[in-house]
Formats: C-alpha cells, structure tokens, sequence
C-alpha cells in the first residue's frame, strides 16, 4: 500500500456512495468502480412514454441518517434533495367495502383504527406504537448506528445491568405472535405484519423486534421529487465535490490479494486498478463464491436457499386507475396472510393470491379519489427467491400478472394500461443484476434472533477489504445501506489509525532499546 493509491470503492449503490463521501471527507483519496452507467444500485428508474418510473425503493424514511451523513460532509441535504412529508404514510385495502389509511400523526391514526376497528384497538394501538418507539430507541444507537456486535457485545452496549431492556426488544417471539397480543382484529394484525417484508423477511418467522419499523414510518415518510434515483444523484453529486473519482461503466471481475492483504482490482477489460483498501459495495453473498475472483472466494459463508431473503415480481407502467384512490403508497392484502407465505417461503412458489403494494409516484396529498389521465404506478409482490434456478415463462409471469389484477378488482382497483408500456421484473432479472443473490433483494432473511448476528460486518477477514451495503449490518433499505457505508469508512479508518499506532510503537521500541 502506498500513498499514492485511492480506496477502490466496488460499487455504486447507496451504501458505496456513503463510504466514498465520509472517507473523502476527510481527505482520503477515493475511486467509485461501477459497473453500470448510472449510479444508485438497486436504485433504479425506468422511462415509459418519456416519463422515469421508480423500479427499486420508493420509501424515504430516516431522515436523519442523511442529514447526518451531509452534515458531516460539511453539507446540507435541503440543498441537494427536495423532500416532502407524506401525511398518510400508507393506504390499506382488504375487500371493496373502504380502505384504511395510517398517518403520520399517530393521533389521527389512532382516530382510524377506531373508526375501523372500535374504541379498545384504538387504545391498543397507541400501547403498540408506545412499544415500538421503546425498542427503536434501545436499538439505534448501540446497533443499527454502530459495528457489528455478537448478541454478548449488544446486551452490553444496551446495558446488562438493564434486563427489562434487553427483554424489551422481545428477540425470541415471533412478529406474528406478538402483534397478536396487541391486536385482535386480524387486519391490524396483518398490516403490520407486511412490516417484515420490509427486509424481505415472514413476518411467522421474524422477530417481534422488527415492530421498530412501525416507530421508523411514524417518525416520518418523505417522497423524493423526480423519483428515488434523485437521492442516488444527490449523493454522487456531494461525493465529486469533495473530490471522488468515477469509474462508471466499469465492471470489476476480481478483487486481487497480495500478501494476505486486498491491493488490486482487475476490470473485465483486463485494467489493474491498485487500491490501498477496497470497499465492496455488492451483495455479500458475491463473495461466497467466485464472482469477484478465488482470492476472495469464501471470504463470507454461503446463505442456504432456506435463509435468502425474498425476491419480486414487479411491474412499472402506465395506466388509468378506475375505483379506490390510490395514496402515494397503497397495499391491496390477500385474504390468507399465512397461506400466501407458505407458497412463498416452502414451497418456493410464486402465492396464488398475493398481497400487492403500488406506489403511485404522480400522488402526494390526501386524495382519496383517483387521478386523471395515465398514472405512473410499480407494483410489487413477493417471490421466492430463486432466480438462479428458476426462469418464469412468458405465459408463468402472464399467470402472475392475471392474479395479480383480479386482486386487485377483488379490493376495488381496476387498471386500463397499454401491455407495450410495461417493463416487468422477475427473480431470474434480479439475480442477473446483483450475481449470487437467486434474486434475493436484502440478503439473509431477518428470521430469528440470530439472524440479525449473521450478516457480515464492515471488515472481512482479508486485510484491506471491507463490506457496505443492504446484505450487511445492520440491514436491508436505503437508511440501513447508508449507515453500513459509514460504518465502512469508520472501520477503514479505524484500522489505519491501529496501524499507525503499532507503526510508531514499534519505532519507538527500537529506538529505546537500541
């Protein structure tokens, strides 16, 4: 390693562009590779008709890992990023008979479910809301914020002195059991159980602990003006003012080690670029395998099929919408939450009644009736991940794509769309795009209380190479790529300093006893 060479950053994605702006913030030199022309990752648009269609993430929620991350930059997000509260944080439908908004004013929620549910589920949604605030702040600091611990390290940070708080974050119970002993009308029950989808995950074999996801939407959705690829563009953007170099377009086909330490990446095209450290900013699984070279290979252990987070199927189009009004986000649920995870998580199947969420990127306000005109709307429902083994047929995706829409009408939503102005997504699509994923979009499926321990963390155990990115701690979604990517720089860092240390000790020692 000499001073000479920049960190490689391998991988433009959200957490990729956060490593690449915390380390040039403080004035390390730094070259993003990515393979693609654009940057964002799993951020991504399509154009139909002239008009960009969000295709991967379409929440903003924890704002303040963003304004942070700015901050830190000497930055102010407001300056690159225009974001607009949503009042109703999601739109929820089960039959024809009306639909169910949650808010961003708890209140007014509360008011809801009472409307929906009666007087006591309002009062017992309140108690849920009240706990999912406790296990947030219990875990963000001294996990999602910080390195990897083991479950020893976390009962630590969080305090062993303080057992009802490590009890608190109810690891070992089911989401599914314990929203049962929150809600008993079983609508309120599912909706938050669609929460564990969220890192694509059953919500019969997450953690009650996911129940922060509920506290994380409470404390605020925003939608991106001009779509989520804006954020991606935002980032690149403050990333080349402090100096970053891009190498768009450019696609690394091995990570190079020498002397046990992680000096070099070799393009598809044969260019050896030298690095002083390299931050891999790609499904973790890539490295269980030979995808970035046998150097690296087996750096992580392989994710069995059994533990892959789920994959999609999804479609972004234009149409006009007759029926129920479409929200900015909207889920349509099916009538057996447990049977449709059953198809999707033993018997790999694609659900024959699924639950499809739409966000409709032409709403922001309250309406509750339909637009006019053509609507830009992506809809997505869950899959299987196995897209490396399993191609779904024109006429399979047809199948999907008719259950999908009779779903729909089901709950009062009918679509007039153009089948020449629609791009669909499958898990084979998926896997193709981020390689030995199956098309599993989050990594490991958060199913368990161990599983949250088995993401890799930031360093690998090859000097030099270090990991960001949604398969990573702390987890799935753009906030959780972003803090993998400081923490990525953080442990850089860190370990530069370490062995800055050991350097002059070690001058020290020779000079005091020679």
């Amino acid at each position: 390693m000499s001073g000479s060479e920049p960190v490689l950053v391998v991988g433009a994605g959200v957490g990729g562009l956060v490593t690449a702006i915390d380390l040039a913030a403080r004035g390390v030199p730094v070259t993003v590779v990515e393979k693609a022309p654009l940057v964002g990752g799993k951020m991504r648009e399509v154009a139909l008709a002239g008009r960009a269609i969000d295709c991967g993430p379409t929440v903003f929620t924890m704002r303040w890992v963003f304004d942070e991350l700015f901050s830190a930059a000497d930055a102010h997000l407001d300056d690159y990023l225009r974001l607009t509260p949503l009042a109703i944080l999601a739109r929820h439908s089960w039959d024809q008979t009306g639909h169910f908004d949650l808010y961003a004013d708890q209140r007014r929620s509360a008011d809801a479910v009472g409307r929906l549910a009666g007087a006591a589920e309002a009062k017992r949604f309140l108690a849920f809301c009240a706990e999912a605030k406790v296990i947030y702040q219990t875990l963000q600091r001294p996990f999602l914020a910080a390195t990897r611990p083991n479950p020893i390290g976390l009962a630590r940070r969080i305090g062993l002195s303080r057992p009802a708080a490590l009890l608190g974050i109810r690891p070992f119970e089911s989401l599914w059991g314990a929203l049962g002993s929150h809600f008993h009308d079983p609508r309120l029950r599912q909706l938050f159980g669609r929460y564990a989808t969220y890192n694509g995950s059953s919500p019969f074999l997450a953690p009650a602990t996911l129940m922060l996801i509920a506290h994380v939407e409470q404390e605020g959705v925003w939608a991106v003006e001009g779509g989520m690829q804006r954020l991606a563009e935002a980032l690149e953007r403050l990333a080349r003012e402090r100096g970053v170099t891009f190498r768009l377009g450019a696609s690394v086909s091995d990570i190079l080690v020498e002397g046990g330490r992680a000096s070099a990446v070799l393009l598809s095209n044969g260019e050896r670029l030298a690095a002083a450290e390299i931050v891999l900013n790609a499904d973790a699984a890539a490295l269980a395998g030979t995808t970035f070279g046998a150097a690296v290979a087996g750096t992580v252990p392989p994710i069995p099929l059994a533990s892959r987070s789920l994959s999609a199927v999804t479609w972004a189009l234009q149409a006009q919408c007759d029926g129920v009004g479409l929200a900015r986000h909207t889920v349509f649920f099916s009538r057996d939450y447990r049977a449709e995870f059953d198809e999707l998580m033993q018997r790999r199947r694609l659900p024959s009644e699924p639950t499809v969420y739409i966000c409709a990127q032409d709403r922001l306000g309250d309406e509750a009736t339909q637009a006019e005109g053509d609507q830009r709307l992506f809809l997505l429902i869950n899959a299987p991940s196995v897209g490396d083994a399993t191609r779904y047929s024109d006429k399979e995706i047809a199948a999907c794509e008719s259950r999908v829409m009779n779903q729909l009408s089901r709950c009062g939503l009918s679509l007039r769309r153009q089948q020449s102005q629609m791009t669909v997504t499958q898990p084979a699509d998926f896997h193709q795009m981020f390689p030995a994923t199956g098309g599993a979009l989050y990594g490991r499926a958060s199913h368990g209380w161990r599983a949250s321990f088995q993401r890799p963390g930031a360093r690998t155990r090859i000097a030099g190479l270090y990991l960001a990115g949604g398969s990573t701690h702390p987890g799935a979604g753009v906030p959780m790529a972003a803090l993998s990517g400081r923490l990525a720089a953080q442990q850089l860092i860190a370990d530069r300093d370490s062995t800055s240390r050991s350097r002059r000790a070690a001058i020290s020692g020779g000079i005091s006893t020679g």
